[in-house]
């Protein structure tokens, strides 16, 4: 039988890889995500259900609000669940929810603006709008560091490939 240990250099550059991706802090994240979207989640729709005299638009924006809420709650209970690294995939559906509900709250911020002229609602367009650009930007940054995860990844396969070849089968 033989046993077969990766060059040194190839389990530091595994371990630096995943590192990120496990750490406590990392987590610790997740779950204040899971506690504050689940808090927020239940005080919204707590309004939305418990307050029968709301003007239809505010309904809706509760609605939407707590739809959103779900949403993050769903997300950060699939990145806590997660046996496996997810080697950035996470922040890639992070960033299209976030340009997802940004682009939302802009679109609703315009509408409200646009039906009362209220000066209030064209603001806070234009900071959904800031909303919106930093989203894209952060979901443009995440798909990069997938991608240059993606490559290093398969390199390291290879490297593991051929010293594993070289020094015969890790199953034999």
């Amino acid at each position: 039988m033989t046993n077969h240990t990766p060059p040194a250099g190839l389990i530091d550059d595994l371990r630096r890889l995943t590192h990120a991706e496990l750490s406590r802090p990392a987590r610790m994240g997740y779950v204040g995500l899971l506690l504050g979207a689940s808090a927020m989640t239940a005080i919204v729709t707590a309004l939305l259900l418990t307050e029968r005299s709301l003007p239809p638009r505010a309904s809706i924006a509760f609605g939407a609000m707590a739809v959103m809420g779900l949403s993050w709650v769903g997300f950060a209970a699939w990145v806590l669940t997660r046996r496996r690294i997810l080697l950035g995939r996470h922040r890639v559906v992070a960033g299209r929810m976030a340009v997802a509900f940004s682009g939302v709250f802009c679109i609703g911020a315009l509408a409200v603006g646009y039906v009362t002229s209220s000066r209030s609602a064209i603001a806070a367009a234009a900071l959904g709008v800031l909303m919106l650009l930093i989203a894209t930007a952060i979901l443009v940054r995440a798909g990069r560091d997938v991608e240059r995860l993606s490559k290093r990844r398969e390199e390291l396969e290879r490297q593991l490939g051929r010293a594993s070849m070289r020094s015969g089968s890790l199953f034999q």
